[in-house]
């Protein structure tokens, strides 16, 4: 026999584990550092990829004048310069993904907690 209860728990289930269980149950089966550590792995090579495309841009841009002044400019001065802010745009875009991808596991654990109560529920359900 049908049980009513049943099919609502697993139509909830299903539905979860179809839309928002995509992303969250992967993300769960991660221990915290491991998930929020590769992230900011990943954005820090995303950023350094990003300056480096733009500090190319902005050379190839003013070519002209960095080539008029390149026997006259300190180039220690220039390249420490550029490395100040490649370390300061990197130390914020660390602590921003730190922010972002703790609070985005905080939420998948929270979020497969109640999918495994309800896996729990079910389970409990066919034991009676």
């Amino acid at each position: 026999m049908l049980d009513k209860d049943k099919i609502i728990l697993m139509t909830r289930m299903a539905s979860y584990e179809a839309t928002e269980g995509k992303k969250m149950i992967p993300i769960a089966g991660y221990f915290r550092s491991d998930y929020v550590g590769f992230n900011i792995i990943k954005s820090a090579v995303s950023v350094t990829l990003a300056f480096i495309v733009i500090v190319s841009v902005y050379l190839v841009c003013n070519a002209d004048k960095f080539i008029s002044e390149f026997y006259e400019a300190n180039f220690m001065d220039v390249v420490s310069r550029f490395i100040n802010i490649y370390g300061f745009v990197l130390i914020i875009y660390i602590l921003v993904s730190y922010i972002v991808y703790s609070f985005k596991y905080t939420a998948a654990r929270k979020s497969v907690r109640i999918y495994q109560k309800a896996l729990k529920k079910l389970i409990s359900m066919y034991g009676r």
